[in-house]
């Protein structure tokens, strides 16, 4: 089975404020068929994507699927306040980098 990094696979994959405590992160697909693989691939794992974060999984806020958008979604908590000092990301966005290389197996 092969597998290919996200950025491959999703037409969108980004990061951004969800208020001055969260981030969220969102991974769109133009393809259904696609984006049916990635979802039941099950490597989309809570556990999974909070390593890749180094946060618990105490730190979701929300981790879904959400099919009429063909897109995933998951929120976390910020490590740091919005605006705090040594703020490295004000907007949040640059914190979906992670997800770039998140490997994804395919039939």
């Amino acid at each position: 089975m092969a597998s290919k990094p996200i950025r491959d696979l999703a037409k969108t994959i980004r990061s951004k404020n969800s208020g001055p405590f969260e981030i969220t992160f969102d991974i769109i697909f133009d393809d259904t068929a696609i984006y049916q693989q990635v979802k039941e691939s099950g490597v989309f794992t809570p556990e999974a994507l909070c390593k890749l974060y180094g946060v618990g999984t105490d730190a979701i806020v929300a981790f879904m699927f959400f099919d009429p958008a063909r897109a995933f979604k998951m929120t976390l908590k910020r490590s740091w306040a919005q605006g705090s000092v040594g703020e490295r990301d004000t907007f949040g966005t640059q914190q979906h980098a992670p997800l770039m290389d998140f490997l994804v197996p395919l039939p």
